[in-house]
């Protein structure tokens, strides 16, 4: 299956779901520089400056360097692919007259970084191709077309999602046989890595590791904290399978000698986060708000009397690892408008939070899963058991 074919047309029916006559999208050097949206519905690489329009009426051409257009003409994903060799700008704004579009939908957002792909100098570019002409008017964000393309996975994407999910749950079983006590955060880090490599797929972002209450949890990479008895190990990783991803988190606690079974701080603690997923995961539904449900996750915490995590309690993951759009996430200044945006049937999410415990470490648990109509779908087998080294 052509997945990236398959995008283009479902692009079509957005548009027309959403009154827009023409999405442009347009670019340069993407090796350098590559606009989010090329992964969706290009599917290849340019150098010179090139134009991709989708059409309302389902018409579809790349305008591309005639050195990149043999490529494009092979990939058979536009209807037309026209190439130059001087002067972009003039085909340009021929081929957007030929559309005559109401609405030219450009890829810049102010809350959605997976529609912000067109940078400031290029907008400046397109504005002076299209200076005189009414077009320059008449443009408005691409923000709503990708945040349901990006977000409406089709049944492939879904299985590519589930089979990274399931590739990561896989190398966690793998390889909590193989960690020690006294190896450090950057030894654990590498063996995660390592048996990734060996299922058949690559890391979807850099794994964090963070051995008991040592170094704190986030984004931070991995340290030579060793791990000790009497630590919870924390592990944020993901893999990556024909350019898909997934994001779990994974704990187990190193015991004691002589201790016959974890302190119960942990115990509680590690079965509020599973209550919190159990519980919220029922609210991944169409329609819902994500701030709701992220609003119940903290209702649940602090009734209990622990503190409320700092983040979002979901995001999307598929191409990416933050796969953009709509979040499960509080109505916080730094997420825009994404938390209001109602969750979709085909959306995948994020379910994650933890609970620091001084001198144990990050009770954080995250799993990934599928908005239905029944609630959240879970895309791999769940932690529900905390692991004893």
């Amino acid at each position: 299956m052509d997945l990236v074919k398959a995008k283009i047309e479902q692009a079509v029916e957005i548009l027309d779901e959403l009154d827009i006559d023409l999405w442009l999208i347009f670019c340069r050097e993407t090796d350098m520089m590559a606009d989010p949206a090329l992964d969706l519905v290009v599917g290849g690489k340019v150098v010179w400056q090139s134009a991709f329009f989708i059409s309302r009426s389902g018409e579809t051409l790349a305008l591309v360097g005639n050195f990149d257009a043999p490529d494009f003409e092979r990939a058979g994903r536009y209807a037309k692919v026209q190439p130059y060799v001087e002067d972009c700008g003039r085909e340009l704004r021929k081929t957007v007259e030929k559309f005559n579009p109401k609405k030219l939908a450009l890829d810049f957002s102010k809350s959605d970084v997976a529609s912000d792909g067109l940078p400031y100098g290029m907008y400046l570019l397109l504005m002076d191709y299209l200076k005189g002409s009414p077009y320059a008017e008449r443009v408005i964000s691409s923000e709503e077309i990708i945040s349901r393309l990006r977000g409406r996975k089709i049944p492939e994407e879904i299985r590519l999602i589930s089979s990274a999910a399931f590739m990561a749950a896989d190398c966690w079983k793998q390889s909590i046989g193989e960690i020690k006590t006294g190896m450090t955060e950057i030894q654990i880090a590498q063996i995660i890595d390592s048996n990734i490599r060996k299922l058949g797929g690559v890391n979807s972002f850099d794994t964090i590791v963070n051995a008991g209450a040592k170094t704190s949890p986030g984004h931070g990479h991995p340290t030579e904290a060793a791990l000790a008895p009497g630590d919870l190990l924390h592990i944020d990783f993901g893999a990556r399978v024909e350019g898909f991803c997934s994001d779990i988190q994974r704990l187990a606690y190193v015991r004691k000698e002589n201790e016959a079974s974890p302190p119960e701080v942990l115990i509680n603690a590690f079965n509020k986060v599973r209550e919190v997923i159990d519980e919220t995961s029922k609210l991944y539904r169409p329609g819902t708000k994500g701030y709701t449900i992220d609003a119940a996750a903290r209702k649940i915490l602090k009734n209990d009397g622990y503190e409320e995590y700092q983040h979002a309690l979901g995001h999307q993951i598929g191409r990416s690892v933050h796969d953009g759009a709509a979040i499960v996430g509080p109505r916080w200044k730094r997420y825009g408008r994404t938390p209001e945006i109602p969750l979709e049937e085909g959306n995948t999410f994020t379910i994650e939070l933890g609970i620091e415990l001084a001198g144990i470490g990050y009770v954080g648990l995250e799993e990934d899963l599928a908005v239905t109509e029944n609630g959240g779908k879970f895309l791999c087998p769940r932690q529900t058991e905390l692991v004893i080294i």
